[in-house]
């Protein structure tokens, strides 16, 4: 069975990744992990995020709350 995006989503986090924009599209097809997220976070999961720069733009990084970046 196929997972959705929100299972694989959810599993890569508790599995302790640290999510970006491209992990999400190589990891489930996904260019909108922000919304994929935001809807996770309305079914209660405690998912962080934070800015971080990289060279000379900003991406945001996605993690299970389960510390610090």
């Amino acid at each position: 069975m196929k997972q959705t995006q929100h299972q694989a989503i959810l599993s890569a986090l508790e599995d302790g990744q640290r999510l970006t924009g491209l992990d999400a599209l190589k990891l489930c097809g996904t260019m909108k992990l922000s919304t994929r997220i935001g809807e996770l976070k309305k079914k209660r999961h405690k998912i962080k995020d934070k800015y971080i720069k990289v060279k000379d733009r900003h991406i945001k990084i996605y993690w299970l709350g389960r510390g610090t970046l």
